[in-house]
């Protein structure tokens, strides 16, 4: 498969000492790079999904008229986070 390039970009000075300051052992300034870039594809594309999903719950609320108060919700999600703070204090 042929590669492509990502267009050259231009930082301030103290920028690019800042990203050099904080690679790893054999890691190139454009590896780092191409990480940060996939890092954000990968998030975006997630925040994405997500609005889709909470607008996509809306639009059936809506159709439906099934509603959750708030409160059940919030609720709900205390019940998991204890769960998971409990297992993760849990050793193997």
């Amino acid at each position: 498969m042929k590669t492509a390039t990502i267009p050259s970009l231009r930082v301030d000075p103290k920028l690019r000492l800042s990203a050099e300051s904080v690679l790893q052992e054999g890691e190139s300034l454009s590896s780092f790079v191409e990480q940060a870039i996939r890092i954000t594809i990968e998030h975006r594309q997630a925040q994405r999904e997500f609005i889709a999903r909470g607008l996509a719950s809306r639009d059936n609320a809506q159709h439906t008229g099934v509603y959750i108060a708030a409160d059940a919700v919030v609720n709900r999600l205390e019940v998991m986070l204890n769960n998971a703070k409990s297992a993760a204090k849990t050793p193997l």
